[in-house]
């Protein structure tokens, strides 16, 4: 049935969009009417022993995850008054069973996540002044990263940018068409996607021949921490004008869309803290340096877990109150954070007034590769086939590594069993098993990573080996990337 009263509520709120305006998140209010009106969530305080009347700050709200929530209560109850049919589409994301999870969404949801797009196309591109081609680099379908791209972009073009969108999807020669054809008509070409997709897409365009720089390049990432060095190697062969205006990084998950991203000033202080890294260690307590983005706490209230970890309230289709999506990171207060880079010599600059947020990745032994979320599960079910599992003992070290060209490849180190030799015909078969699996188990693996770069480089060790498999040690199965070979 038709619902009218449901389509004007979506277009007032569309055309507030468009005009500039958009509500306040307000947690607190949020919380009570989740309570009111999400089946799941009433049924989730509950099993919490939570009284929302007796709620008076969000730290009496329980945390929210994808095992406690998510995967506990129905889809539909998980939304407003139970209704998935209120939702107006669905995305999905792989999990370490290789089942699919499945995102309602609701164009309501687009509002939050077009304006992170719309602050890097006007700040960072001036889009508003430019024809601007914005080129979709990411996969397309029910994947999360290409629609909602696709369509937040849309949503820019609707409010007035002189833009106009491609969606040529993760297929390079498709990408190299249409910078070719259209490229020229436009004032600029910006292209969307994944660190190293996007790199692939331009080392092949100059390969053949194509003038990069006459195309005035801005770039779009998402899903993966790269270096600043990085940065500048895809800024020089793409011909960006300045990379901390022309490249901008987005941080995002498949549980509610783009979270923050990169802004000039972001970029700025991190460029200055990736040339002081004692500085950037004692600021994040790493020696590794996180992405650093800007959020709005107008729609995405952001707070660290006691382990360092971060959690987010939003609203949207399926609202998350307190979601803990375990990335490794945390908030820095605007102000303080732009007094340090003073206090050592270095003048950030303007920028918005919005607090920072700085992210390492994924804490939960993941590893991402080309935006797909690679599980060690997907790694043991390639080293339990019955032709490799007599030669090794299961434990093995995954992670991504970069090499001399800054391209990522996945590295697996595997531990061979007592009295098995390693050759090279064993590490192929190896890396043959486990290709095999991530094929099988992991949907974003087979639709993100390009045929040419799934299968891992094995690299054989012997039993116990001290650098990777330390007897008497608890094994870590994931190690951050790495930096160059």
């Amino acid at each position: 049935m038709f619902d009218g009263d449901r389509a004007q509520r979506t277009l007032t709120a569309m055309h507030e969009f468009y005009a500039g305006r958009q509500p306040a998140l307000e947690p607190l209010a949020l919380f009570r009417e989740m309570a009111a009106s999400v089946p799941a969530y009433r049924a989730f305080l509950r099993e919490h022993d939570v009284d929302p009347a007796s709620v008076r700050e969000l730290s009496q709200v329980p945390l929210m995850t994808k095992t406690n929530y998510h995967q506990v209560y129905a889809l539909p109850e998980r939304c407003r008054d139970g209704r998935l049919d209120a939702c107006d589409m669905v995305a999905v994301s792989s999990g370490p069973s290789g089942s699919p999870t499945i995102w309602p969404r609701s164009v309501l949801d687009e509002r939050a996540v077009a304006a992170r797009f719309e602050q890097v196309f006007r700040d960072g591109f001036r889009a508003h002044e430019r024809g601007t081609l914005a080129v979709i680099c990411f996969a397309l379908g029910n994947w999360v990263g290409g629609m909602y791209t696709a369509d937040s972009v849309r949503h820019l073009a609707a409010k007035g940018y002189p833009i106009t969108v491609a969606t040529a999807g993760n297929n390079v020669d498709e990408i190299l068409r249409v910078v070719g054809e259209l490229g020229p008509l436009f004032d600029q070409v910006v292209l969307l996607g994944y660190p190293p997709f996007v790199k692939n897409v331009i080392d092949a365009g100059a390969a053949r021949g194509l003038d990069w720089p006459a195309y005035r390049i801005k770039v779009v990432l998402a899903g993966e921490v790269f270096s600043e060095q990085w940065r500048d190697l895809v800024a020089a062969r793409a011909g960006l004008g300045d990379p901390t205006t022309d490249a901008a990084s987005l941080y995002g998950t498949a549980d509610a869309g783009v979270l923050g991203n990169e802004t000039p000033l972001s970029v700025r202080i991190r460029r200055f803290l990736a040339d002081r890294p004692e500085v950037a260690a004692r600021l994040f307590g790493d020696a590794r340096l996180p992405t650093l983005v800007q959020v709005d706490p107008g729609s995405r209230r952001f707070e660290q877990v006691g382990d360092g970890t971060l959690a987010f309230t939003a609203d949207g289709a399926v609202p998350l109150m307190r979601y803990h999506i375990a990335d490794e990171g945390g908030v820095l207060d605007h102000p303080a954070l732009l007094r340090l880079c003073r206090e050592h010599g270095f003048e950030p600059g303007d920028g918005p007034d919005q607090p920072f947020v700085y992210v390492f990745g994924r804490s939960l032994f993941t590893v991402s590769f080309f935006g797909a979320n690679v599980y060690p599960e997907n790694v043991t079910v390639g080293l339990e086939r019955p032709h490799v599992s007599d030669s090794v003992t299961g434990k093995f070290v995954l992670r991504t590594v970069e090499d001399a060209d800054r391209d990522r490849y996945l590295s697996i180190v595997v531990e061979l069993a007592p009295g098995v030799t390693a050759t090279g015909s064993l590490a192929e078969t190896i890396a043959d098993s486990i290709r095999t699996e991530l094929l099988r188990l992991n949907s974003e693996f087979a639709n993100y990573v390009p045929a040419e770069s799934q299968t891992p480089r094995v690299a054989l060790r012997p039993m116990g080996d001290p650098e990777f498999f330390p007897p008497g040690v608890k094994h870590r199965y994931t190690q951050p990337t790495q930096p160059r070979e």
